[in-house]
């Protein structure tokens, strides 16, 4: 009996050691759990994935197109000179007689997908476009297309071009991932036309004319041309002409009734390439000699491929500003 009770005394005090070291353990793993602190769900959480699409709103409706397409097709020049000016490539559009500044993309990397007015279906098939853009010209081929492709028109609303080039610039921002580029640009642009419109304040009366053929049209106010009058403030040297596209045809005889202080002036022929007589030639004569804007020596002929062809970019919209300025500043 007495050699039982001796042996079993020191198993009792391994038993309690045992307890008492995991107490210990137990105490200290709590200890360390309150020195943690919480994760941070928003550290750990994963980023939000970017989208992949956008809907877009323009002028034919709505269209869902990818973000960051890879192979963009356009048949207009004006959305190649906004691409242009925010660093982003086309894979194809029409490229017979790109005009000055966008003759860069006339490269064997470019396709060749038809005219301004009549897209080549095969070219543009083959391609294989993930976003097809249009306006002015192609805009009647929106339907067609965008059987192939998610097309989009980016035409611009004459009534509003400065708001409608800004809005489609704002557009293409969203689908390239370029939208601080284009605010950047957008910020220039309104600088400009705020220094426009200080130096139309006091220049007196303006028409905008184009020649074509040796026949004179104007526009007016809310016109093709009319930001002239609408945006940079100069005032119309006639309120009712005909705001239509293609302007309102006048004789001489109306010029010199007219008499206005500027007359800016169009070339078409010169824009499109075809002979004919000059619009210095064409303006040359008795009674347009006899208005202010002739013996003042304030006739302008703007770059008639910014204004006439490629009108609507966010960099030819800025430069056909700048061209105003420098002309009223003397």
């Amino acid at each position: 009996m007495t050699s039982h009770r001796l042996a079993s005394r020191p198993s009792r005090r391994i038993g309690l050691a045992v307890v008492a070291l995991s107490a210990l353990v137990l105490s200290a793993c709590a200890t360390q759990a309150e020195d943690v602190e919480p994760a941070d769900d928003a550290a750990v959480s994963a980023e939000p994935e970017a989208p992949t699409e956008l809907t877009v709103t323009h002028a034919q409706g709505e269209t869902t197109v990818p973000v960051n397409p890879e192979t963009v097709l356009t048949f207009d020049l004006a959305t190649l000179d906004t691409l242009s000016e925010l660093g982003v490539g086309v894979d194809g559009l029409p490229k017979a007689n790109l005009p000055g500044h966008l003759a860069e993309f006339d490269t064997d990397d470019v396709l060749d997908i038809g005219t301004l007015f009549e897209p080549d279906y095969e070219a543009v098939n083959a391609a294989a476009p993930d976003l097809i853009i249009v306006a002015g010209r192609s805009a009647e081929a929106l339907p067609e297309l965008a059987k192939i492709a998610p097309t989009i028109d980016l035409s611009n609303d004459w009534a509003d071009f400065r708001g409608s080039v800004e809005a489609n610039a704002e557009i293409l921002g969203q689908i390239f991932d370029k939208e601080d580029e284009v605010a950047e640009l957008v910020a220039d642009l309104d600088a400009d036309i705020e220094a426009a419109k200080e130096a139309a304040a006091d220049a007196g009366t303006g028409l905008i004319v184009m020649t074509s053929g040796g026949e004179v049209t104007a526009y007016g106010p809310g016109s093709r041309f009319g930001f002239l009058h609408d945006e940079l403030g100069m005032t119309p040297a006639v309120e009712d002409v005909e705001a239509a596209t293609h302007g309102e045809a006048v004789s001489f005889e109306f010029l010199a009734e007219t008499n206005p202080d500027w007359l800016f002036v169009v070339d078409r022929d010169a824009a499109v390439g075809e002979s004919g007589a000059a619009a210095e030639q064409v303006l040359d004569n008795e009674l347009v000699a006899g208005t202010t804007a002739w013996s003042q020596e304030q006739v302008v002929y703007v770059d008639s491929i910014d204004w006439y062809i490629v009108n609507g970019g966010l960099g030819t919209l800025s430069r056909m500003v700048d061209q105003v300025t420098s002309a009223l500043a003397g």
